[in-house]
């Protein structure tokens, strides 16, 4: 089947055109920093954005899609599963 948008430019606000499973870590940091991160079970999320900020979201709900890039999803303090960087 042909892609009609092969040609369009890929915007932050569309559609991901690829995905990883996350293992949350401490030290390791993306190679390609997602647009945007799917958390599958519930809980918190630990994680270190592009412009350096620690931080958690706390009760994330599973099933839920955050806008977000980040440079590395932490372990220490991540309890959410089925963490998906989408690219």
């Amino acid at each position: 089947m042909p892609d009609l948008f092969a040609n369009v430019h890929p915007s932050l606000s569309g559609p991901a055109t690829s995905a990883f499973s996350v293992t949350p870590s401490d030290t390791a940091e993306f190679s390609t920093p997602p647009r945007a991160l799917y958390v599958g079970g519930d809980g918190d999320l630990a994680i270190k954005t592009l412009s350096g900020d620690v931080v958690t979201l706390t009760s994330v709900a599973g099933g839920s899609i955050l806008p977000i890039r980040v440079a590395r999803v932490l372990s220490t303090g991540t309890t959410a599963t089925g963490i998906v960087g989408l690219v």
